[in-house]
């Protein structure tokens, strides 16, 4: 009877445990939850919203979860455009540098008759999280902030220091976060390396695990101005002299214009590994591109695809067009935006020249868009960095964590084709890598674009993979393999 007993209790502790555990998931996925809406619903667009109002309500969540004053600083030069910077410290006598992690808190910008939803409202409908900044980039954000106070919940003591800086002005407008921080508060960011959730990706078919693609090196962003200007007159009096002519033969030339095919290190290796494992026509063709010369044909197939395209050559696209001042009048002036995602190794003044030789039009002009808006003849003669080495334990962690939550998908080394505040901290020296913990499936990136949203599943993996990760790097048995 006493081993019945014995047997019983031994039992009910166990059920009471599994319910334990059971409740503090469900408790921990409900601050997830709460936490991403809460983001996803202030508006951080450059036009209306405002970043500060952010990081202040992440700044109380951190400071009600036990963060210490000292670490959790909102600040900024400007009052709208406010930076959040949280440090979770080593234990004591922990000698190693620590590790910084950055993301975006603005968004691009949304119009409500473009949706089918309140891009500003947080909606849950047919598995998906729907809301501007649920791909770029405020599911990580969340993710992370939900992994600090976890962390710090646990009494979780990392054997270096953890920042976090969550910033302003990434997707466009002066004041850019990053840069502002390294610039006045090197101090409070300095780091041994960073890890940025806006670069890389994690590609799915159809919710199957294809690929984890960090990110180790980028394109770097341009915009340009095209102008065309003429005295205009009445409209009863056509004339072939039309500045709206001139920018849309502009823009043909360069909807038909392809830059030209070019692989570095990080890209061959992409197409390389890509190759071993993607199968059928695709393959034969990055294995034909990897030849010397790459095989045009092949290119030409593999370009189709959005991606591969971004990935093998410099790509410029109209985003912005404007042009004349009357209905009934002759225009006088007609502008358009090109932006440019430019590869490594060139400038954006050697792309600026590009683009004046392709329009061959001496009634044009193409000049340099500066961050704050205004405009240069010329481009800067920058080029984007050369890639970091990739770090031993940055790539086993990865390897290790992914095998767990999306088994079967390799993890790839590639170049971000668009472009990110990584440029800023690999400029100050502090080698940078991107991984997003989001999974989208390839054809349905939507960051940017309407009805932007996250598979809810996707979403709750990629805060599992965060917390584990910021561990991975951060306790000895992760190992700190230097590069």
């Amino acid at each position: 009877m006493l081993h019945v007993c014995l047997l019983a209790a031994a039992l009910s502790a166990q059920t009471a445990q599994t319910a334990q555990i059971a409740q503090t998931a469900l408790s921990e996925r409900r601050v997830a939850h709460d936490i991403f809406k809460q983001l996803i619903e202030i508006n951080t667009t450059e036009s209306v919203g405002n970043t500060t109002v952010a990081a202040l309500a992440m700044q109380k969540r951190l400071l009600d979860g036990g963060f210490a004053p000292q670490d959790a600083l909102v600040l900024g030069p400007d009052p709208r455009k406010q930076n959040l910077v949280v440090r979770l410290r080593a234990k004591s006598g922990a000698a190693l540098r620590p590790v910084l992690f950055i993301g975006h808190l603005d968004v691009v910008e949304a119009r409500r008759e473009d949706w089918s939803t309140d891009p500003f409202q947080f909606v849950e409908q047919d598995g998906y999280y729907y809301g501007r900044g649920t791909q770029d980039m405020k599911s990580s954000d969340a993710m992370l902030i939900t992994d600090f106070l976890r962390l710090r919940r646990e009494g979780y003591l990392p054997d270096r220091d953890i920042i976090l800086a969550l910033t302003a002005a990434e997707e466009g407008g002066d004041n850019n976060g990053v840069e502002w921080l390294l610039r006045t508060h090197r101090d409070l960011i300095d780091a041994e390396y960073v890890v940025n959730p806006d670069d890389g990706r994690i590609d799915t078919d159809h919710g199957r695990p294809v690929v984890l693609e960090l990110a180790a090196t980028q394109k770097l962003y341009a915009d340009f101005q095209l102008l065309a200007t003429n005295a205009g007159g009445h409209s009863s009096l056509p004339t072939p002299d039309n500045a709206i002519y001139h920018i849309a033969d502009a823009l043909a030339r360069l909807q038909g214009y392809a830059f030209p095919v070019e692989l570095n290190a990080v890209t061959r290796e992409y197409f390389r590994q890509m190759a071993a494992f993607a199968g059928g026509p695709a393959a034969a063709d990055m294995r034909a591109i990897l030849e010397t010369p790459p095989d045009a044909a092949a290119a030409r197939r593999l370009s189709a695809d959005p991606q591969y395209n971004s990935t093998l050559r410099t790509t410029c696209v109209a985003t912005l067009l404007a042009g004349g001042h009357a209905v009934n009048a002759l225009p006088q002036r007609a502008e358009a935006n090109v932006n440019c995602r430019i590869l490594p190794g060139h400038s954006a003044e050697e792309i600026r020249l590009q683009l004046v030789r392709l329009f061959d039009d001496a009634a044009l002009a193409v000049r340099y868009r500066n961050d704050d808006g205004s405009l240069s003849e010329h481009g800067p003669a920058a080029t984007a960095m050369s890639p970091p080495p990739l770090r031993a334990d940055v790539m086993e962690s990865l390897r290790r964590i992914g095998a767990d939550l999306w088994p079967g998908a390799p993890v790839i080394a590639d170049m971000e084709d668009g472009a990110s505040d990584s440029l800023y901290t690999m400029m100050a020296g502090i080698p940078s890598y991107g991984f997003s913990g989001v999974a989208v499936d390839h054809d349905d990136r939507r960051d940017h674009g309407r009805d932007e949203r996250i598979g809810i599943g996707s979403y709750y993996d990629g805060v599992e993979f965060f917390y584990r990760f910021l561990k991975a790097l951060t306790s000895p048995r992760a190992g700190h393999a230097p590069p």
